[in-house]
């Protein structure tokens, strides 16, 4: 196979009328931001302060409801140490840190306003550490935080050649705006499943950072099932050689919800893979759900391998699904790099097989539904929790009270 040519990105010159996109340091004299090449090179912080404020123009905010999320934009926000249940694994600890410790900032920065106004004002982070080689599970569950604006800070870390699976749970009210860096060492396998099942208006706004080691491998899985506005944002850093991540995620958007997430992997070492596979299912007037997939190959990263896919089936009229899958390829020494995104109705063949063998179409749609997401709940390697989540998808579904597409 003939390696592709890398990708020479483009830029325009702003207009005046959009000289306050994005942050302070980047402003030019009166012309606004300087474009920003590669997604690597979008300005980051840990202050909040150096963040100017969001009015929904930037890049990074173009699509999501700024009004909704107000409250987590502010200079600083509650961020006092709030106690999760946990349930841990043989060999994983969990500890309060203080934000001098050399685990806080390890794995990323902030490229946003949000995300640096939860870090500016969070007082301890919550330190999970897992450890051994035969496998093990540990559950964190936030519920319960309440309506006021809320910060949070989780540093998961997994230790050379361990093997462990870390779930966090979000149910009940919230307002709340959360990082959470995941450091796989060299050799270690690690699994990070988040789950979104909060309350009808709550919003939760959330900048995962990883870093991934040497032969080190990462299965990271996002379910958005619940909340108004919900926005997971995962950013992986292959930095050293034989590092593997696989992103999944799942979510189901009812009528006036949103949802979102933004995909980042940033190959930056040799023989490196990368795998992303999102799909999502909308039903409901006003139900909108935004991905957006950004895949950048340095040149260090020769050998890399990476494909990345958004899969949208809109069940209703009135629903709207933006996918963006973007590719930046920096070398021509690579195995292979590929993305796909579709969004349609439902496949009339299908739901024709299944009506052909004597099931009616209200149950020949759900079980199209079902077997849609399934390819990623099945990921999360917890039989109870893949049961309880797929219970809770047939729950949607029976909710439909939406025109049919």
């Amino acid at each position: 196979m003939t390696a592709p040519a890398p990708i020479v990105t483009t830029t325009t010159t702003p207009s005046p009328e959009h000289s306050r996109l994005g942050s302070k340091q980047h402003s030019d004299g009166g012309w606004g931001l300087v474009p920003v090449q590669v997604r690597s090179a979008r300005f980051a912080s840990f202050e909040v302060g150096d963040f100017e404020a969001v009015t929904g123009r930037e890049v990074e905010w173009k699509y999501t409801p700024i009004p909704k999320i107000q409250p987590l934009l502010a200079d600083s926000i509650l961020g006092t140490p709030l106690e999760p249940g946990t349930v841990l694994g043989d060999g994983a600890t969990v500890e309060w840190i203080e934000r001098s410790d050399a685990r806080v900032g390890s794995a990323g920065k902030p490229e946003e306003r949000a995300s640096a106004a939860a870090w500016s004002s969070v007082e301890k982070a919550l330190a999970i550490t897992v450890s051994g080689e035969d496998h093990s599970t540990t559950t964190v569950d936030r519920t319960g935080l309440g309506r006021d604006a809320r910060a949070a800070h989780t540093v998961i870390t997994a230790t050379k050649h361990s093997n462990s699976t870390v779930i966090l749970l979000g149910s009940g009210d919230a307002m709340f705006s959360e990082n959470v860096e995941i450091i796989v060492e060299d050799g270690a396998i690690l699994t990070v499943v988040t789950v979104q099942e909060w309350a009808s208006d709550a919003v939760h706004l959330a900048s995962h950072f990883a870093e991934v080691g040497r032969d080190a491998k990462l299965r990271h899985v996002v379910v958005s099932l619940g909340g108004e506005v919900v926005r997971v944002n995962p950013s992986v850093h292959l930095s050293s050689e034989g590092g593997s991540v696989e992103l999944f995620g799942a979510y189901f958007a009812d009528a006036g919800q949103y949802l979102e997430q933004q995909v980042f992997v940033n190959h930056d070492a040799p023989n490196t893979v990368s795998r992303v596979t999102y799909k999502g299912a909308l039903q409901g007037e006003g139900a909108h759900t935004v991905w957006i997939g950004d895949v950048l190959i340095k040149p260090t990263a020769s050998g890399t391998d990476s494909y990345e896919q958004n899969r949208n089936l809109l069940l209703t009229d009135g629903a709207r699904a933006d996918s963006v899958p973007n590719l930046e390829i920096e070398t021509g020494d690579i195995a292979g790099a590929g993305h796909a995104s579709a969004s349609g109705r439902f496949d009339d063949e299908q739901l024709f097989y299944l009506q052909a063998r004597g099931i009616e179409e209200h149950d020949a749609r759900r079980l199209v539904v079902l077997g849609f997401l399934a390819e990623v709940v099945q990921k999360i390697g917890s039989p109870d929790l893949e049961a309880r989540l797929q219970a809770v998808i047939e729950s949607e579904l029976a909710g439909n009270s939406g025109k049919a597409a």
